[in-house]
């Protein structure tokens, strides 16, 4: 329950936002508007679904899916609905400048991974599932965690000149190898990593075994679109980039060769 209230919230919260930006004559694209609220609608599936349940009392598959949309999905979308001008106010707050250095790429990436990779494991997992304060915590540095990697990613707010398109892609690859390395842990284990599921009523007609490997698939398969996606983006704007160094070294040639025709009475 708290943690629909937190993001009904911030869907309130944008809303005034937007309506701030708008009384002083600035508008947010309504296809960024479009995305913030298509991750809080991602947000609400993931805890008032019937995925819910099925993830915490019967399938890991579904509790995987569950933790990819808080984690993953919500998280890119809702970071797509940013901008400057809407996190300005935020911005007024002493401690939440300090706190944006950990959106910066070089901190938000090990931050994200090792949060991944952590709650994973037996005991935490187990302890998330047995206690819900403890859930409910793995919920939020999931969202968290995917916030600020994707927020260091597309920049809502002006990232380091250094970390470029290309240098993007390979941001993106160590995402994807991450994702990868670990659902191939679920998709070749030979047994069950968490006593939940191997007591849990058999839904489906999956056993415990097939049930985490198939939770593996999931977690390949989502995080291979997804990164599939934002790599072709990002491709496009490294052509984009290209070109346009092109026009203007073109345009400087076309300018140095006037220059000298009439330097020279050519």
């Amino acid at each position: 329950m708290l943690q629909t209230a937190a993001v009904l919230i911030a869907a309130i919260a944008y809303a005034l936002g937007l309506l701030g930006l708008r009384r002083r004559g600035r508008a947010v694209s309504p296809l960024r508007a479009a995305g913030f609220y298509a991750g809080i609608a991602v947000l609400l599936v993931a805890f008032l679904s019937p995925l819910d349940h099925l993830g915490e009392e019967r399938l890991f598959s579904a509790h995987m899916a569950q933790h990819l949309l808080i984690g993953d999905v919500a998280p890119l979308l809702v970071v797509l609905g940013l901008d400057g001008p809407l996190l300005r106010p935020l911005l007024a707050v002493r401690a939440v400048r300090r706190l944006r250095v950990l959106a910066h790429p070089l901190v938000a990436l090990p931050l994200w991974a090792l949060n991944l990779c952590i709650w994973h494991l037996t005991p935490l997992y187990d302890a998330a599932l047995d206690h819900d304060t403890v859930h409910a915590l793995q919920h939020g540095l999931f969202f968290l965690c995917g916030t600020l990697v994707w927020a260091a990613l597309l920049e809502p707010l002006p990232g380091p000149a250094w970390f470029t398109a290309g240098r993007k892609l390979l941001y993106v690859a160590s995402m994807w190898l991450v994702s990868l390395a670990l659902s191939q842990v679920f998709l070749w284990s030979g047994h069950v990593y968490y006593a939940r599921y191997l007591q849990a009523p058999r839904t489906w007609g999956l056993s415990p075994l097939a049930d985490q490997r198939a939770g593996g698939g999931v977690m390949l398969v989502e995080g291979s679109l997804v990164m599939l996606g934002v790599a072709v983006w990002l491709l496009l704007r490294v052509f984009r980039d290209s070109e346009s160094r092109q026009r203007l070294l073109d345009a400087g040639a076309g300018a140095d060769a006037a220059a000298r025709a009439a330097r020279y009475g050519r």
